[in-house]
């Protein structure tokens, strides 16, 4: 059992990194048809089922005419979260 919960946290942990990801490269301008934005594009298929549930909720924070996405942050921490709880069974 202790097995298939070390894998299930690893999982949760390369997925955390993978929204990271997805986080920085999205201080980037991006072409279409450059790696980067196809990069980019892979990240944002793999996180936004996941990420997505949490900005439905979470409004935009607004500083001046700036607009940041908190969302991604939200979803990092309750992965956080999920992983200290599986770390004490």
């Amino acid at each position: 059992m202790d097995v298939i919960i070390d894998f299930v946290i690893l999982g949760l942990q390369l997925y955390m990194w993978v929204i990271i990801a997805r986080a920085l490269l999205s201080w980037f301008p991006q072409r279409y048809g450059t790696p980067l934005y196809r990069v980019n594009r892979l990240l944002v298929a793999a996180t936004e089922p996941y990420v997505g549930l949490f900005r439905r909720y979470l409004p935009l924070g607004r500083f001046g005419a700036v607009g940041l996405d908190l969302s991604p942050l939200v979803a990092l921490f309750v992965l956080f979260i999920v992983i200290r709880l599986l770390l004490r069974l």
